[in-house]
C-alpha cells in the first residue's frame, strides 16, 4: 500500500516515513499542498497523512479542495493544533481521521489500516480468500492451516489483490503502489512476484488470474455441492 505524505516538518516527517515502511507501506513524502496537489495528478496513492500547518495553503485548505474535486482518497490529519475546534474543522473538511502530535507509530499503523479497509468496503482485520486468512495487523498468512511465508512485496501484492476480490487489481498501479518515487521496479518485477505468488497458492486452488491489458485478480476454489 502506498501512502502520500504531506508534512514540512522534516524530523517529524523522516521519523515517520522510516516506521511506515518498516509497517510495510511505501512512502512518498512532500511538503506542501502545492506538491501534494502535483503528486495526486500522475501517481496512485491508497491513503494520504496531511498535517494541517503546512506552509502556504494549510491542510484543511487542502482537503476541502481534494474533496470539491472528487478525490475519494483516505485522509489521516496530523495536528499539533490540538484542539477541538481544529479536529473538527479537518474533519468537516473531508477527511477521514485525525492523531494530535506527538502521536505513537502503532496507532498511526492502525488508524491507516482502518481508513484504507473502509476504501475497499471491507471492516474486519482480518482477509479471507477461500483457504487463505491474511491477518493485516500482523501480517501474517495462513493458506489452509498452514503458515505462508511471505517476503514484503509478495505480501503486498497479495494483500492488493484480496482487498480487491473478486474484481481485478491494475497493473500499473500496483507498480506504483509498491515502487514509490525511490524504488526502480518494472512490470516485469510485478510479473516475477506474481509468478511466485501463483506456486505458493496453486496447492490449495487459488489462483491469480491475467486479466490482459489490464492486470490481476484472484480467483477462489470453486465450491462443491
Amino acid at each position: 500500500m502506498r501512502i502520500l505524505l504531506v508534512e514540512d516538518d522534516t524530523l517529524v516527517a523522516d521519523g515517520l516515513k522510516q516506521g511506515l515502511e518498516r509497517g510495510g507501506y511505501t512512502v512518498d513524502r512532500v511538503d506542501s499542498a502545492e506538491a501534494a496537489d502535483e503528486a495526486l495528478k500522475y501517481d496512485a496513492f491508497d491513503a494520504a497523512i496531511v498535517d494541517l500547518g503546512l506552509p502556504g495553503e494549510d491542510g484543511i485548505q487542502f482537503i476541502g479542495r481534494m474533496r470539491k474535486r472528487g478525490e475519494p482518497l483516505p485522509i489521516l490529519i496530523l495536528t499539533a493544533r490540538d484542539t477541538l475546534d481544529a479536529c473538527v474543522s479537518g474533519l468537516d473538511a473531508g477527511a477521514d481521521d485525525y492523531l494530535a502530535k506527538p502521536f505513537r507509530l502503532p496507532e498511526v499503523l492502525a488508524r491507516l489500516r482502518v481508513m484504507i479497509r473502509r476504501s475497499h468496503s471491507r471492516t474486519a482485520s482480518r482477509l479471507t480468500a477461500g483457504p487463505l486468512i491474511l491477518e493485516l495487523g500482523s501480517r501474517s498468512a495462513v493458506l489452509a492451516g498452514t503458515p505462508l511465508e511471505l517476503p514484503g512485496r509478495e505480501w503486498a501484492i497479495l494483500e492488493a489483490l484480496v482487498m480487491a476480490s473478486p474484481n481485478v487489481v491494475n497493473k500499473d498501479k500496483l507498480v506504483q503502489s509498491l515502487g514509490g518515487w525511490q524504488a526502480d521496479l518494472t512490470p516485469n518485477a510485478i510479473e516475477v512476484y506474481v509468478s511466485r505468488l501463483r506456486q505458493k497458492l496453486a496447492t490449495a486452488g487459488l489462483t491469480i488470474r491475467t486479466v490482459r491489458g489490464i492486470g490481476y485478480r484472484l480467483d477462489e476454489p470453486e465450491r462443491t455441492v
